[in-house]
């Protein structure tokens, strides 16, 4: 973002409502250290208990990691806003900001389809499971999923780093985001904006045809399954990865794919809200809730410290 004359920025937030502002905060602050506790925790089980010690659990540490980073990259910024009624943003805190939420987001994506595929595995074959699914070939997925999300914002982040402020410093969000500073730029913003798309568009059709095919073969290899007990316990597996999928698409694919995005700021940031407080929430209670080998390792690892504290 070249600038001449805008050094800072105004976050506009979602309401100047100041009783609106006391729930707003109330909430945000629930959800965000519900989000930050719950993956914490599914972040300490894998590493403290052995049975969770597989590819299945080191991608949901993994993830764990990313929706911290993800909503810690936006969610406290706002809070300290509504808690001060300090709008004003640097420069340089705005671009680092949009860098941090861009890449967990797209990164996100990759590690949900590499989840899929770790399911698909898991499932169609699961004699080779061990052997596909070595550690080496985990560590390298994940340093994929970064480098991927990485090498999709750049282009984008590159033309923003080139837009010009003139007199307009007033973003009409609670963090900083593309859409929001593409419109108060007196640049050019066409070949930017296409860009932005692009690149949403290149991330949803890889990384969810990669999710569909596997989940067409996971599918097609459970309905196989002799009994219903076997059908029963794949399915288990999966629902809890199915149901964050179905969230985290959803809620893009309305943002990026919506032709008026640019226009309608006002229900985008709300969405954008709930993608960065709701959904970082809700993740480990999906998969804790839905999973018992994390709800066995939770109660035994609750046990061994309630004894421990008892000594």
């Amino acid at each position: 973002m070249r600038n001449d004359t805008v050094t800072t920025f105004i976050l506009l937030g979602l309401t100047d409502d100041p009783q609106l502002q006391v729930l707003i905060f109330i909430f945000l602050f629930l959800t965000y250290t519900l989000s930050i506790t719950g993956n914490l925790i599914i972040i300490t089980l894998t590493f403290m208990d052995s049975h969770l010690r597989t590819p299945m659990y080191f991608f949901l540490k993994n993830f764990s990691f990313l929706e911290i980073s993800f909503t810690s990259a936006c969610i406290p910024r706002y809070l300290y806003s509504i808690a001060t009624g300090d709008k004003v943003i640097t420069y340089n805190a705005c671009i680092t900001q949009v860098f941090f939420t861009d890449l967990c987001g797209v990164t996100e994506f990759f590690l949900l389809a590499a989840m899929s595929y770790d399911r698909y595995v898991a499932i169609c074959k699961p004699l080779h499971y061990v052997t596909i699914m070595s550690s080496r070939v985990c560590r390298t997925l994940i340093i994929c999923c970064w480098m991927a999300g990485l090498c999709i914002i750049i282009p984008p982040l590159s033309l923003g780093l080139n837009l010009i402020f003139c007199d307009s410093d007033m973003i009409d969000h609670f963090a900083c985001d593309a859409f929001p500073l593409v419109k108060i730029s007196c640049s050019d913003t066409w070949f930017m904006e296409q860009t932005v798309i692009i690149c949403a568009v290149l991330t949803l059709n890889m990384t969810l045809t990669c999710v569909v095919l596997s989940y067409a073969y996971i599918l097609k290899t459970i309905f196989r399954f002799p009994s219903v007990q076997q059908r029963k316990k794949a399915f288990s597996t999966c629902s809890s990865h199915m149901i964050v999928v179905a969230i985290t698409y959803g809620t893009c694919i309305f943002i990026y794919m919506n032709p008026t995005a640019k226009e309608e700021v006002t229900v985008n940031k709300v969405v954008s809200l709930l993608i960065s407080s709701i959904s970082p929430t809700l993740n480990p209670f999906i998969y804790t809730l839905r999973n018992n080998q994390v709800k066995k390792a939770l109660k035994d690892t609750i046990k061994r410290i309630a004894f421990l504290s008892t000594k």
